[in-house]
């Protein structure tokens, strides 16, 4: 290869494994908050759902590492190891790239504590857990700032659709939520009405 086509080949490389980073972080989000209590989905039992979280977390993991690398190693950012973790310190587009550096070190903090996750205990694990959820807006943040192929056409769109993902599994969740909260308030004013001898109301 020479250098304009190993250029051209991992500033495509840098891109795709960003999407593909960013779905599955979605995905990863997705199922957190719609299984976080029930862990289940139709059709999954439990070990199914647990399974396919961890699953989709590692290899978001995977495709975040090589979106780096690849970041890195692309001569046309000229992008450090350091810009990589330190947020805001890059000459290319700092803003958006410290974005995605914030977002890296969310999910690096919640990867170090779910594998000391024995030694440090369920409380601290749940806490630091929560940053998974934080890292995604910021996510999204960066990849729509800096990349301008996300700023139109189908990416755009893409993106979009993680965006209504993600807020169609709150709304989802929200109402499961409420109709969970009304189940003791209806039993309760059942028994009011049986021991008043009243006639139960539907």
């Amino acid at each position: 290869m020479n250098g304009i086509t190993s250029s051209t080949a991992l500033w495509y490389a840098s891109r795709a494994t960003g999407i593909v980073a960013l779905l599955m972080l979605t995905g990863v989000v997705v199922l957190g908050i719609a299984v976080r209590r029930q862990s289940r989905l139709p059709g999954l039992p439990r070990f199914g759902v647990i399974g396919l979280h961890r699953s989709i977390s590692l290899l978001s993991v995977v495709f975040l590492a090589i979106h780096v690398v690849t970041a890195i190693a692309d001569p046309y950012v000229t992008l450090r190891l350091t810009d990589a973790v330190v947020p805001f310190l890059a000459s290319y587009k700092p803003l958006w790239t410290g974005l995605g550096a914030v977002s890296f070190d969310l999910m690096a903090a919640v990867i170090v504590t779910s594998l000391l996750r024995v030694r440090i205990g369920r409380p601290i694990w749940r806490a630091v857990h929560w940053l998974a959820y934080v890292s995604w807006p910021v996510a999204v943040a960066h990849s729509i700032g800096s990349s301008t192929d996300m700023q139109s056409g189908w990416l755009l769109g893409l993106a979009l659709g993680c965006i209504l993902a993600v807020a169609a599994a709150v709304a989802w969740r929200i109402a499961g939520e409420s109709r969970t909260a009304a189940r003791p308030v209806r039993v309760s004013a059942l028994f009011t009405q049986l021991r008043r001898h009243e006639p139960v109301r539907r």
